[in-house]
Protein backbone atom coordinates (compact mmCIF):
# COMPACT_ATOMS: atom_id res chain seq x y z
CA UNK A 1 0.00 0.00 0.00
CA UNK A 2 1.96 4.72 -0.70
CA UNK A 3 3.96 8.02 0.89
CA UNK A 4 4.04 11.87 1.11
CA UNK A 5 2.89 14.35 -1.66
CA UNK A 6 5.72 16.76 -3.21
CA UNK A 7 5.54 20.06 -4.94
CA UNK A 8 3.83 20.20 -8.67
CA UNK A 9 6.73 20.17 -10.92
CA UNK A 10 7.23 23.65 -13.27
CA UNK A 11 9.40 24.24 -15.99
CA UNK A 12 12.75 23.27 -15.76
CA UNK A 13 12.43 21.12 -12.59
CA UNK A 14 12.61 17.49 -12.56
CA UNK A 15 8.43 15.72 -12.74
CA UNK A 16 7.55 14.63 -9.33
CA UNK A 17 7.99 11.08 -8.80
CA UNK A 18 4.92 8.27 -9.49
CA UNK A 19 3.75 7.54 -6.22
CA UNK A 20 3.62 4.29 -4.77
CA UNK A 21 1.65 2.81 -1.56
CA UNK A 22 2.22 -1.29 -0.51
CA UNK A 23 1.22 -3.02 2.66
CA UNK A 24 1.67 -6.08 4.59
CA UNK A 25 -0.15 -7.47 7.49
CA UNK A 26 1.94 -8.61 10.48
CA UNK A 27 0.25 -11.85 11.21
CA UNK A 28 3.22 -14.15 11.54
CA UNK A 29 6.54 -14.40 13.68
CA UNK A 30 8.67 -13.78 10.28
CA UNK A 31 8.12 -13.11 7.09
CA UNK A 32 8.89 -15.47 4.06
CA UNK A 33 11.41 -16.34 1.04
CA UNK A 34 7.71 -16.22 -1.03
CA UNK A 35 7.33 -12.54 0.60
CA UNK A 36 10.51 -11.57 0.05
CA UNK A 37 10.79 -12.39 -3.87
CA UNK A 38 7.23 -11.29 -5.14
CA UNK A 39 6.93 -7.90 -3.58
CA UNK A 40 9.66 -6.85 0.03
CA UNK A 41 12.64 -6.78 -2.51
CA UNK A 42 11.26 -4.89 -4.89
CA UNK A 43 9.74 -2.51 -2.44
CA UNK A 44 13.35 -1.78 -1.50
CA UNK A 45 14.29 -0.52 -5.26
CA UNK A 46 11.21 1.05 -5.70
CA UNK A 47 11.96 4.03 -2.71
CA UNK A 48 14.79 5.42 -4.97
CA UNK A 49 12.42 5.76 -8.65
CA UNK A 50 8.81 6.60 -6.82
CA UNK A 51 7.58 8.46 -3.54
CA UNK A 52 7.04 5.29 -1.82
CA UNK A 53 4.84 4.72 1.03
CA UNK A 54 4.96 1.29 2.94
CA UNK A 55 2.89 0.04 6.09
CA UNK A 56 2.59 -2.37 8.03
CA UNK A 57 -1.01 -2.91 7.96
CA UNK A 58 -2.25 -4.19 11.71
CA UNK A 59 -6.06 -3.08 11.29
CA UNK A 60 -6.59 -5.57 8.67
CA UNK A 61 -4.66 -7.95 10.85
CA UNK A 62 -7.60 -8.13 13.59
CA UNK A 63 -10.35 -9.30 11.23
CA UNK A 64 -9.47 -13.09 12.53
CA UNK A 65 -9.22 -13.76 16.01
CA UNK A 66 -6.05 -12.54 17.46
CA UNK A 67 -4.10 -11.97 20.63
CA UNK A 68 -3.20 -8.45 21.62
CA UNK A 69 0.19 -8.96 22.90
CA UNK A 70 1.30 -10.90 19.82
CA UNK A 71 -0.15 -8.40 17.46
CA UNK A 72 1.92 -5.88 18.86
CA UNK A 73 4.93 -7.96 18.84
CA UNK A 74 4.68 -8.97 15.56
CA UNK A 75 4.21 -5.72 14.00
CA UNK A 76 7.52 -4.93 15.47
CA UNK A 77 9.46 -7.59 13.92
CA UNK A 78 7.86 -6.68 10.67
CA UNK A 79 8.87 -2.67 10.72
CA UNK A 80 12.50 -4.86 11.75
CA UNK A 81 12.36 -6.77 8.89
CA UNK A 82 11.81 -4.32 6.19
CA UNK A 83 14.49 -1.72 7.92
CA UNK A 84 17.03 -5.05 7.82
CA UNK A 85 16.06 -5.47 4.16
CA UNK A 86 17.34 -1.96 3.43
CA UNK A 87 13.81 0.20 3.40
CA UNK A 88 15.64 3.77 4.39
CA UNK A 89 13.04 5.38 6.47
CA UNK A 90 15.02 8.65 4.65
CA UNK A 91 13.85 7.77 1.67
CA UNK A 92 10.58 5.46 1.78
CA UNK A 93 7.93 6.33 4.62
CA UNK A 94 7.35 3.48 6.71
CA UNK A 95 5.26 3.34 9.45
CA UNK A 96 2.28 1.39 11.09
CA UNK A 97 -1.79 1.91 10.04
CA UNK A 98 -3.10 2.41 12.88
CA UNK A 99 -1.18 5.01 13.52
CA UNK A 100 -2.83 7.39 11.15
CA UNK A 101 -6.55 7.15 12.00
CA UNK A 102 -7.61 8.44 9.08
CA UNK A 103 -7.33 5.41 7.64
CA UNK A 104 -10.57 3.89 9.49
CA UNK A 105 -11.85 7.18 9.05
CA UNK A 106 -11.36 7.03 5.41
CA UNK A 107 -12.70 3.61 5.33
CA UNK A 108 -16.08 4.33 6.60
CA UNK A 109 -16.79 7.14 4.07
CA UNK A 110 -15.88 4.96 1.02
CA UNK A 111 -18.10 2.47 2.98
CA UNK A 112 -21.10 4.73 2.11
CA UNK A 113 -20.14 4.94 -1.41
CA UNK A 114 -19.97 0.62 -1.70
CA UNK A 115 -22.83 -1.64 -2.08
CA UNK A 116 -23.76 -4.15 -0.34
CA UNK A 117 -23.98 -6.72 -3.03
CA UNK A 118 -19.96 -5.24 -4.57
CA UNK A 119 -18.52 -5.96 -1.41
CA UNK A 120 -20.64 -9.16 -1.11
CA UNK A 121 -18.69 -10.03 -4.70
CA UNK A 122 -14.96 -9.87 -3.68
CA UNK A 123 -13.32 -13.48 -4.20
CA UNK A 124 -11.56 -13.58 -0.91
CA UNK A 125 -14.09 -12.50 1.23
CA UNK A 126 -16.53 -15.57 -0.69
CA UNK A 127 -13.85 -18.15 -0.11
CA UNK A 128 -12.73 -17.62 3.41
CA UNK A 129 -16.37 -17.00 4.50
CA UNK A 130 -17.32 -20.21 2.69
CA UNK A 131 -14.80 -21.86 4.78
CA UNK A 132 -15.41 -20.35 7.90
CA UNK A 133 -19.54 -20.13 7.57
CA UNK A 134 -21.64 -16.78 8.43
CA UNK A 135 -21.23 -17.14 12.20
CA UNK A 136 -17.01 -17.23 12.02
CA UNK A 137 -16.89 -14.05 9.69
CA UNK A 138 -16.36 -10.61 10.95
CA UNK A 139 -18.12 -7.80 9.36
CA UNK A 140 -14.44 -6.39 9.35
CA UNK A 141 -13.57 -9.28 7.19
CA UNK A 142 -16.11 -8.62 4.39
CA UNK A 143 -15.11 -4.95 4.65
CA UNK A 144 -11.56 -5.45 4.38
CA UNK A 145 -11.54 -4.15 0.74
CA UNK A 146 -12.78 -0.91 1.58
CA UNK A 147 -10.53 -0.53 4.35
CA UNK A 148 -7.89 -1.43 1.76
CA UNK A 149 -9.15 1.39 -0.96
CA UNK A 150 -8.71 3.84 1.96
CA UNK A 151 -5.13 2.70 2.61
CA UNK A 152 -4.61 3.66 -1.07
CA UNK A 153 -6.76 6.61 -1.46
CA UNK A 154 -5.46 8.40 1.42
CA UNK A 155 -2.01 9.08 -0.27
CA UNK A 156 -3.34 10.01 -3.68
CA UNK A 157 -1.51 12.80 -5.53
CA UNK A 158 -3.84 15.99 -5.86
CA UNK A 159 -5.46 15.28 -9.50
CA UNK A 160 -5.51 19.11 -9.45
CA UNK A 161 -1.74 19.57 -9.64
CA UNK A 162 -0.90 17.87 -12.94
CA UNK A 163 -0.17 14.17 -13.81
CA UNK A 164 1.17 12.27 -11.22
CA UNK A 165 0.60 8.29 -10.79
CA UNK A 166 -0.58 6.59 -7.92
CA UNK A 167 0.85 2.70 -8.04
CA UNK A 168 -0.22 -0.14 -5.96
CA UNK A 169 2.16 -3.32 -6.73
CA UNK A 170 -0.16 -6.18 -6.73
CA UNK A 171 -0.38 -9.91 -7.26
CA UNK A 172 -3.21 -11.63 -8.90
CA UNK A 173 -5.01 -12.58 -6.05
CA UNK A 174 -5.40 -8.36 -5.45
CA UNK A 175 -6.37 -7.12 -8.76
CA UNK A 176 -9.89 -7.36 -7.92
CA UNK A 177 -9.45 -5.77 -4.72
CA UNK A 178 -7.25 -2.72 -6.87
CA UNK A 179 -10.17 -2.54 -9.57
CA UNK A 180 -13.01 -1.89 -6.59
CA UNK A 181 -10.06 0.94 -5.37
CA UNK A 182 -10.33 2.53 -9.03
CA UNK A 183 -14.33 2.55 -8.77
CA UNK A 184 -14.56 3.31 -5.74
CA UNK A 185 -12.22 6.79 -6.22
CA UNK A 186 -14.27 7.17 -9.51
CA UNK A 187 -17.36 7.80 -8.35
CA UNK A 188 -16.45 9.48 -4.82
CA UNK A 189 -14.92 11.75 -7.96
CA UNK A 190 -18.16 12.02 -10.09
CA UNK A 191 -20.48 13.10 -6.75
CA UNK A 192 -18.50 15.54 -4.88
CA UNK A 193 -15.53 16.66 -7.22
CA UNK A 194 -11.93 15.47 -8.41
CA UNK A 195 -10.13 14.16 -5.19
CA UNK A 196 -8.30 10.79 -6.02
CA UNK A 197 -6.25 9.77 -8.77
CA UNK A 198 -6.98 6.60 -9.69
CA UNK A 199 -4.44 3.66 -9.00
CA UNK A 200 -2.46 1.86 -11.22
CA UNK A 201 -1.67 -1.84 -10.59
CA UNK A 202 2.14 -1.97 -10.87
CA UNK A 203 3.49 -5.91 -11.59
CA UNK A 204 7.51 -4.79 -10.47
CA UNK A 205 10.56 -5.61 -12.46
CA UNK A 206 11.72 -9.49 -10.59
CA UNK A 207 8.97 -10.57 -8.58
CA UNK A 208 8.73 -14.04 -8.67
CA UNK A 209 6.42 -16.56 -8.29
CA UNK A 210 7.56 -18.69 -5.56
CA UNK A 211 5.50 -21.76 -4.22
CA UNK A 212 5.41 -24.56 -0.98
CA UNK A 213 8.61 -26.58 -1.22
CA UNK A 214 6.60 -29.69 -0.71
CA UNK A 215 3.66 -28.89 -2.36
CA UNK A 216 5.16 -26.90 -5.22
CA UNK A 217 2.03 -26.47 -7.42
CA UNK A 218 0.71 -24.15 -4.88
CA UNK A 219 1.30 -20.78 -3.09
CA UNK A 220 3.80 -20.87 -0.73
CA UNK A 221 1.29 -19.37 2.25
CA UNK A 222 1.96 -18.69 5.49
CA UNK A 223 -2.15 -19.75 6.08
CA UNK A 224 -1.92 -22.64 3.71
CA UNK A 225 1.48 -24.33 3.83
CA UNK A 226 3.09 -26.77 6.15
CA UNK A 227 6.06 -25.84 8.05
CA UNK A 228 8.36 -27.76 6.03
CA UNK A 229 7.24 -26.35 2.60
CA UNK A 230 7.97 -22.39 3.91
CA UNK A 231 11.34 -20.94 4.57
CA UNK A 232 11.12 -17.93 6.82
CA UNK A 233 13.05 -15.30 6.59
CA UNK A 234 14.37 -15.26 10.18
CA UNK A 235 14.87 -18.88 10.47
CA UNK A 236 18.38 -20.24 12.11
CA UNK A 237 20.82 -21.56 9.46
CA UNK A 238 20.02 -25.47 10.17
CA UNK A 239 16.72 -25.76 10.06
CA UNK A 240 16.66 -23.47 6.35
CA UNK A 241 19.16 -25.42 5.24
CA UNK A 242 17.39 -28.96 5.78
CA UNK A 243 14.50 -27.35 4.25
CA UNK A 244 16.00 -26.80 1.14
CA UNK A 245 17.65 -30.22 1.22
CA UNK A 246 14.29 -31.93 1.26
CA UNK A 247 12.60 -29.68 -0.68
CA UNK A 248 10.48 -32.24 -3.03
CA UNK A 249 12.12 -32.23 -6.70
CA UNK A 250 10.56 -34.90 -9.37
CA UNK A 251 11.89 -38.41 -10.84
CA UNK A 252 14.90 -38.60 -12.60
CA UNK A 253 18.52 -36.17 -11.91
CA UNK A 254 18.13 -33.21 -14.77
CA UNK A 255 18.39 -29.91 -13.47
CA UNK A 256 15.94 -28.68 -15.94
CA UNK A 257 13.10 -25.79 -16.11
CA UNK A 258 9.50 -27.85 -16.92
CA UNK A 259 6.48 -26.71 -14.91
CA UNK A 260 4.24 -29.50 -16.03
CA UNK A 261 6.85 -32.58 -15.10
CA UNK A 262 9.20 -31.02 -12.66
CA UNK A 263 7.79 -28.31 -10.75
CA UNK A 264 9.75 -28.97 -7.63
CA UNK A 265 13.01 -28.34 -9.38
CA UNK A 266 11.70 -25.54 -11.49
CA UNK A 267 10.52 -23.72 -8.40
CA UNK A 268 13.92 -24.61 -6.62
CA UNK A 269 15.55 -22.81 -10.01
CA UNK A 270 13.18 -19.64 -9.81
CA UNK A 271 14.34 -18.99 -6.40
CA UNK A 272 18.19 -19.53 -7.43
CA UNK A 273 17.74 -17.31 -10.22
CA UNK A 274 16.04 -14.85 -8.31
CA UNK A 275 18.51 -14.98 -5.53
CA UNK A 276 21.62 -14.87 -7.37
CA UNK A 277 20.81 -13.29 -10.21
CA UNK A 278 21.70 -15.70 -12.85
CA UNK A 279 19.38 -16.76 -15.40
CA UNK A 280 17.79 -20.23 -15.30
CA UNK A 281 19.34 -21.17 -18.43
CA UNK A 282 23.02 -20.33 -17.11
CA UNK A 283 21.71 -22.05 -13.97
CA UNK A 284 20.67 -24.98 -16.46
CA UNK A 285 24.04 -25.59 -17.66
CA UNK A 286 25.88 -25.18 -14.78
CA UNK A 287 24.40 -28.06 -13.36
CA UNK A 288 24.03 -30.42 -16.31
CA UNK A 289 24.80 -33.83 -15.22
CA UNK A 290 25.26 -33.27 -11.59
CA UNK A 291 22.43 -34.19 -10.33
CA UNK A 292 19.95 -32.54 -7.46
CA UNK A 293 22.27 -32.55 -4.67
CA UNK A 294 24.95 -30.74 -5.38
CA UNK A 295 22.34 -28.01 -6.97
CA UNK A 296 20.63 -28.14 -3.58
CA UNK A 297 23.40 -27.61 -1.68
CA UNK A 298 24.77 -24.69 -3.44
CA UNK A 299 21.12 -23.41 -3.63
CA UNK A 300 20.75 -23.78 0.40
CA UNK A 301 23.71 -21.60 0.21
CA UNK A 302 22.95 -18.63 -1.56
CA UNK A 303 19.32 -18.90 0.28
CA UNK A 304 21.48 -18.37 3.59
CA UNK A 305 23.56 -15.74 2.51
CA UNK A 306 20.59 -13.79 1.33
CA UNK A 307 18.94 -14.24 4.93
CA UNK A 308 21.39 -14.54 7.62
CA UNK A 309 22.77 -11.10 7.39
CA UNK A 310 18.79 -9.96 7.52
CA UNK A 311 17.90 -12.18 9.99
CA UNK A 312 21.40 -10.28 12.00
CA UNK A 313 20.45 -6.77 11.29
CA UNK A 314 16.61 -7.43 12.19
CA UNK A 315 17.53 -8.88 15.53
CA UNK A 316 19.96 -6.20 16.09
CA UNK A 317 17.04 -3.46 15.47
CA UNK A 318 14.79 -5.59 17.63
CA UNK A 319 17.35 -4.85 20.38
CA UNK A 320 16.57 -1.54 20.86
CA UNK A 321 12.93 -0.94 20.40
CA UNK A 322 13.55 3.16 21.44
CA UNK A 323 15.07 3.68 18.33
CA UNK A 324 12.29 1.65 16.10
CA UNK A 325 9.98 3.28 18.10
CA UNK A 326 11.62 6.58 17.03
CA UNK A 327 11.84 5.67 13.45
CA UNK A 328 7.95 4.52 13.27
CA UNK A 329 6.88 7.78 14.45
CA UNK A 330 9.12 9.88 11.81
CA UNK A 331 7.12 7.47 9.48
CA UNK A 332 3.87 8.29 11.28
CA UNK A 333 4.08 11.80 10.97
CA UNK A 334 5.05 11.82 7.55
CA UNK A 335 1.99 9.94 6.76
CA UNK A 336 -0.46 11.65 9.01
CA UNK A 337 0.69 14.75 7.21
CA UNK A 338 -0.44 13.51 3.12
CA UNK A 339 -3.59 11.52 5.61
CA UNK A 340 -4.58 14.55 7.04
CA UNK A 341 -4.47 17.26 4.10
CA UNK A 342 -6.68 14.46 2.18
CA UNK A 343 -9.03 14.01 4.34
CA UNK A 344 -9.34 17.37 5.08
CA UNK A 345 -10.71 18.12 1.81
CA UNK A 346 -12.63 14.49 1.42
CA UNK A 347 -14.43 15.91 4.91
CA UNK A 348 -15.29 19.31 3.20
CA UNK A 349 -16.47 17.92 0.00
CA UNK A 350 -18.63 15.15 1.45
CA UNK A 351 -20.01 18.16 3.73
CA UNK A 352 -19.44 17.56 7.22
CA UNK A 353 -18.92 20.78 9.44
CA UNK A 354 -15.28 21.77 10.36
CA UNK A 355 -14.23 21.69 13.75
CA UNK A 356 -13.89 25.25 15.32
CA UNK A 357 -10.89 26.24 16.46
Amino acid sequence: MPEASSPQASAGTAAAPPRVLSGIQPTADSFHLGNYLGALRQWVSMQDTHDAFYCVVDLHAITVEHDPALLRRRTKVAVAQLLAMGLDPDRATVFVQSHVPEHAELAWVLSCLTGFGEAGRMTQFKDKSSKQGTGGTSVGLFTYPILQAADILLYSPDPTQGERALRVPVGEDQRQHLELTRTLAQRFNHRFGDTFVPPEAHIPAGAAKITDLQEPDAKMSKSASSPQGIIDVLEEPGPMRKKIMRAVTDTGSDVVYDEEKKAGVTNLLRIYSALEGTSVQDLERRYEGSGYGQFKKDLAQVVLDTFTPIRERTLKLLDDEEQLDRLLAKGADRACEVAAATMETVRERVGFVRRGR
